[in-house]
């Protein structure tokens, strides 16, 4: 059922990915939204996969070979943490990656981005980083970052494509239409590099408040969203010669 429908979307409502090569001479920032415990680690929390999951595992893995590449070269990386404080819901999902748990950490396979100096790590308490990164007097570190490194260029990957990397591609696409974020001119999205979760009906039937979530269709859903926004949509991408 969940094959024939994804087909169907693809026809009907087909997302146009791009071999991306972003040339050198051209600052790009690197941003990883929530590649944390309680999302992508097996058996980590009420939100992580109940068994190893392979769109999660690409994501990560992608994730962690393009972080090389940016740390290597010293480019930019911000990395978003999902971090709630306790007693604090986010409806309609259950509590999860509880400030000071290990839910709210790093995968393992990127922790050493901890200890990069052009890594800087945000956590945030809501779906948008764009938001979340709003601070008490009114000062974006998202925007901050931006301007501080002039990246003209940001490349997305995380979780969840539907939700949290949406929401943040959708704000960051709106502030720069606005000219809040100059010099930024492109956002893309690497679709190997983002994941979202799993809940199919039958186990959306029997949890009170919960919606139902096919992971294929509901990232080809959030790419297709993505696109319709204004980012580029990336199956490759890579790294150029400097432009003439």
């Amino acid at each position: 059922m969940v094959v024939h429908a994804l087909e169907i979307l693809k026809k009907e409502i087909p997302v146009e990915e791009e071999q991306v090569c972003i040339p050198e001479d051209v600052k790009t920032g690197l941003v990883l939204v929530d590649i944390i415990n309680g999302f992508c680690t097996t058996g980590a929390g009420n939100l992580a996969p109940r068994e190893p999951n392979n769109q999660i595992l690409e994501m990560i893995d992608e994730s962690v070979k393009l972080s090389r590449v940016f740390c290597e070269n010293k480019w930019p990386i911000l990395a978003f943490l999902d971090t709630h404080k306790p007693g604090k819901l986010e409806h309609p999902y259950p509590s999860h990656c509880l400030a000071g748990s290990h839910e709210s950490n790093l995968v393992p396979a990127l922790q050493w981005l901890e200890n990069e100096p052009n890594v800087t790590i945000r956590r945030k308490d809501c779906y948008d980083g764009y938001i979340g990164s709003i601070e008490e007097d009114g000062s974006n570190v998202f925007v901050d970052w931006v301007k501080n490194n002039n990246i003209q260029t940001l490349l997305v990957v995380g979780v969840c494509t539907d939700i949290c990397v949406l929401d943040f591609v959708c704000s960051t696409l709106s502030a720069r239409n606005r000219g809040f974020l100059a010099p930024l001119k492109d956002v893309v999205v690497y679709s190997r590099g983002c994941a979202t979760f799993d809940f199919p009906e039958s186990a959306a039937r029997e949890t009170k408040d919960a919606l139902t979530h096919p992971q294929e269709i509901m990232h080809h859903m959030g790419l297709y969203m993505a696109k319709g926004r204004g980012a580029k949509i990336a199956r490759d991408v890579s790294f150029g010669a400097l432009k003439k």
